[in-house]
């Protein structure tokens, strides 16, 4: 079936959307046709103001609408107790979960060589820079059983093995190259509960 030209403009949009196929995007573009006036001029004001709004907290790099996000100003969370992830997703994740009462970093990438990122192309700096200003912290390194995954695991236990910085890793009860955010709430507390340590 040949579309006219503004719908399938608008289920091209929806297929860019992860986990979204043509027969996905189809219904969801002919949804939107029954959407009253209103709602969708409300609906392109929300997706402008997630665009122009939402920012990286300068502190932990969690998405926020401040400077600082409402994780890090919680003063009830464990602020020496920091949960290391690769991208905002897995914190999202953790959130979810609810049980994790400490901060997050995130790290917005891994250290992959291939592909020539290094450890100056992640946010490794402004983590180092938090440590520093701690007593006793743990790190917990939420990041995926992968060659990237292990590559940055071993240079941030480098980077902070003369520190007095106490580090542990997710439970093996992970599947190898799982997506943190993929896992199912009992699957993630079991291993965040069971972490092992791998400096102190």
């Amino acid at each position: 079936m040949i579309y006219p030209q503004s719908l399938e403009k608008l289920i091209n949009y929806y297929k860019k959307l992860p986990g979204i196929g043509e027969k996905n995007a189809e219904r969801l573009a002919l949804a939107t046709l029954n959407f009253k006036e209103e709602e969708i001029s409300k609906f392109a004001e929300t997706l402008k103001a997630v665009k122009n709004k939402i920012k990286h907290c300068s502190i932990c790099g969690y998405l926020s609408e401040n400077d600082i996000c409402e994780i890090c100003n919680n003063s009830n969370r464990d602020h020496n107790l920091i949960c290391v992830t690769e991208d905002y997703k897995s914190a999202i994740s953790f959130e979810k979960a609810g049980n994790f009462h400490g901060v997050y970093h995130i790290l917005n990438g891994l250290i992959s060589p291939a592909d020539n990122i290094g450890p100056d192309n992640i946010n490794l700096a402004a983590l180092v820079k938090r440590v520093d200003q701690l007593e006793k912290p743990e790190l917990i390194l939420a990041l995926k059983s992968t060659v990237e995954g292990e590559t940055t695991t071993l240079y941030i236990k480098k980077i902070f093995e003369k520190k007095d910085v106490m580090i542990s890793r997710l439970s093996y009860g992970i599947p190898m190259g799982a997506e943190i955010d993929y896992l199912d709430i009992i699957t993630l507390d079991k291993a965040l509960e069971d972490r092992k340590k791998i400096s102190e």
